[in-house]
């Protein structure tokens, strides 16, 4: 392969070097005839600023000569052209048409519209200085059709100068105007204050024609502000001229008088225009011979000089060549190991994006589950809790209340395992967000000791608290995730540990304006975490050992909840543990201080003294299909003097409350035939104020949205705290208006 791309590659760089050789002397000829051009035009350009109109002309006559001889269409364009501007400068007409007609004749069979254009209006100039203002305008026409979308606003403004002539002459005033005002603007645009002055000056002349005295008086002192500074006297005559017109239409004859005196002293002043004659150019033999001398010498030297650049080009080329072989080589042995360092990385790539998917679902299918089973067992569980404590309401005996005791606290743990795994798994499905809640820290962990009470007396253990009291009562964050952290390492202390005590610490560490850091200890003296075994402590599902796991129980969720928790919070949990002697987990949260309104420090509108009184008599629907959970709901409302009815599914619900009358619903939501959601959307058809709960074991974070979008006031999750039961109902009535 390399050996054929040499192959290609050097004959090719071969053939470059020998059209390097193969190029024509005349290129330098050329080459530099029109650098002589060029340095002609440019001292004629001068030559014309200085008024030097005979030195112009033979500078641009030698010019137009040396592009003639090498046939620079263009060249010879501009120097006609240029020609004529002068003759007509120096109002020799004559030859300033023969000029121009030399032009724009060479101009038409180049692509230079530009210039071509700019010849017409040239024409057109020198058809107004004869009076023949049917051929200017026939001339402004064909600059036109040049000038299109050239943006030239000094050309332009020019244009539309000589068309504003045109229309003054036909008596079309106003028109005029209309095309001063255009030549105005794009004199201002390109600067060209001479075009500008004079447009102004014609514009002031035919306003005064309209009888239009102000605005022609105002006009004209601009223009003669403008020559006076620019020294323009030949429009300055012109002004003063219209001026004294003006003021003598003003009936102000001493300023028309003051003008005059100006103009007329103005044109003392001005010499006539001498006329620039073209005289026969004899031919001087002995001039001719040293300027083509010149030439040649010049030529000779441009041809040596390109003669030592190619030798030079030559050597840098075989250079090239050789360089670009070798390059070419690496190249291709790089392009060979990156071909086959791209093919296992495509495959290893290929692997992975089938392992990601792969883990993808398997995450996907674990979720649908963990919600699925949770769902499975909330509902049974609500019949275990509602009818234990519907039992222990109707005074059992001693021997039934221990049982009864026994198996609510089953159904307590049973309800915890549940939680624990849909807290899992929406820690993983990032689906838990942190609140931003005024709570009192103190009160809180009272109120975890309080229900971990019992736990550690049974087991001979005592719970020892410090709270630092530097630690404002009040703080801003998430009072449930500190609950559920407490919860899972008190809970986990006192239940590895017996006989023995539990300590639970909070220290402030550093306090500002704005925020609060606080360190928190718990601390044991149980069994003990071995060194190896805290590596995985954290992890789900993990405990010390399975010795620990059959001695005290246990899911091993806990510890692992907690580190998502904390991790949501940006804290980490440190462990610090010797087997046979305790152990002490610790972590910091910084928290938010805040001065929060009564709302505001209530977010949810949580009542915590519920008026059973106010709630009695009061008629609820309960739409639920489960005839044991009917039964459960029924005693729990008539225990408490409620009115109940029931709904075996979501049609007869609607129809029930289309013809009856209720005060609050509690409406199921997975039923046969319509679902609670589309049974409350009927209901918010006809019936947008009765409140309507949500008594559901579904997942509640995963639904909230839906439920609310279908009219839903509230959701009561199975199974729940009967406290918590009348809560929600009495929130819901209140809201209604149906409490006083």
């Amino acid at each position: 392969m390399t050996h054929t791309l040499s192959r290609f590659i050097l004959p090719f760089f071969v053939f470059f070097v020998s059209m390097f050789q193969a190029q024509e002397v005349d290129e330098a000829a050329l080459d530099i005839t029109n650098k002589k051009i060029d340095s002609l035009l440019n001292v004629a350009v001068k030559t014309i600023s200085t008024s030097d109109y005979s030195s112009s002309v033979a500078l641009l006559n030698r010019a137009r000569d040396l592009a003639t001889t090498v046939n620079n269409n263009k060249y010879i364009g501009i120097t006609s052209h240029t020609l004529s501007k002068i003759y007509l400068q120096a109002d020799d007409l004559v030859n300033a048409s023969r000029e121009n007609e030399k032009a724009i004749s060479i101009q038409k069979t180049t692509t230079d519209t530009e210039g071509l254009g700019q010849s017409y209006i040239t024409s057109s100039d020198i058809a107004l200085r004869k009076g023949d203002y049917a051929k200017a305008e026939e001339y402004v026409t064909l600059a036109s059709d040049q000038l299109t979308n050239k943006n030239r606003p000094q050309l332009l403004a020019k244009l539309y100068s000589n068309k504003g002539v045109i229309l003054h002459s036909q008596k079309e005033y106003q028109k005029a105007i209309d095309q001063y005002d255009l030549a105005i603007n794009q004199s201002r645009f390109s600067k060209n204050n001479y075009l500008l002055a004079t447009n102004l000056s014609q514009k002031g002349k035919t306003l005064l024609l309209l009888d239009n005295l102000k605005e022609a008086d105002l006009t004209i002192k601009e223009a003669q502000e403008i020559s006076a500074q620019e020294n323009f006297p030949e429009i300055l005559q012109e002004t003063y001229k219209t001026a004294s017109e003006i003021a003598q239409k003003q009936n102000n004859d001493e300023e028309a008088a003051k003008q005059m005196m100006l103009y007329q002293d103005l044109q003392k002043e001005l010499s006539p225009t001498q006329l620039v004659k073209i005289l026969p150019i004899e031919n001087n033999k002995a001039e001719e011979a040293l300027i083509s001398q010149n030439l040649t010498k010049d030529i000779t030297r441009e041809q040596q000089g390109r003669m030592q650049g190619k030798m030079l080009g030559k050597v840098l080329i075989i250079s090239m060549v050789t360089i670009l072989s070798l390059l070419i080589l690496s190249l291709y042995k790089n392009n060979n190991l990156r071909a086959k360092a791209n093919e296992l990385l495509q495959a290893k790539n290929t692997e992975l994006i089938i392992a990601k998917d792969n883990a993808e679902k398997a995450s996907m299918v674990k979720a649908q589950f963990l919600s699925t089973i949770t769902h499975e067992l909330r509902t049974p569980m609500y019949a275990v809790t509602g009818l234990t404590h519907l039992l222990l309401s109707e005074n059992p005996t001693e021997e039934q209340k221990k049982h009864l005791d026994s198996l609510k606290f089953s159904g307590e743990y049973l309800l915890s395992l549940i939680n624990n795994i849909l807290d899992l798994n929406k820690l993983e499905a990032n689906k838990v967000e942190v609140e931003q809640t005024a709570f009192n820290l103190k009160k809180r962990i009272e109120d975890v000791l309080f229900a971990l009470e019992k736990s550690a007396k049974d087991k001979g253990n005592n719970l020892n608290f410090e709270f630092d009291p530097d630690i404002p009562s009040e703080l801003l964050g998430d009072p449930l995730m500190i609950s559920q952290i407490l919860i899972n390492l008190v809970g986990n202390a006192v239940k590895f540990t017996r006989d023995g005590n539990v300590f639970v610490r909070v220290q402030k560490i550093k306090e500002t304006n704005q925020n609060i850091a606080l360190h928190f200890e718990i601390e044991d003296s149980g069994e003990g975490i071995s060194k190896k075994k805290q590596k995985n402590i954290f992890q789900n599902f993990t405990q010390g050992s399975v010795a620990i796991n059959r001695k005290f129980g246990g899911t091993g969720l806990g510890l692992s909840i907690v580190k998502n928790l904390l991790d949501l919070l940006n804290s980490k949990i440190t462990l610090e543990s010797t087997l046979g002697k305790g152990s002490k987990f610790s972590f910091d949260i910084e928290y938010n201080l805040s001065q929060l309104s009564a709302e505001e420090k209530n977010p949810h509108n949580i009542i915590y003294d519920v008026d059973y009184v106010a709630l009695e008599n009061r008629k609820i629907l309960v739409v639920e299909d489960n005839k044991i959970n009917q039964m459960i709901t029924r005693k729990i409302l008539e225990k408490n003097k409620m009115i109940c009815d029931v709904a075996d599914n979501g049609e007869i619900a609607v129809e029930k409350v289309r013809t009856g009358h209720f005060d609050l619903v509690l409406m199921d939501i997975h039923m046969p035939g319509i679902s609670g959601i589309e049974a409350t959307e009927q209901i918010r058809l006809f019936n947008k104020e009765i409140p309507i709960l949500a008594l559901t074991a579904v997942t509640i974070d995963e639904n909230i949205d839906s439920f609310h979008e279908a009219g839903l006031n509230d959701i009561i999750p199975k199974p729940y705290k009967v406290e918590e039961f009348f809560q929600k109902i009495h929130n819901g009535l209140k809201k209604a208006n149906a409490l006083s």
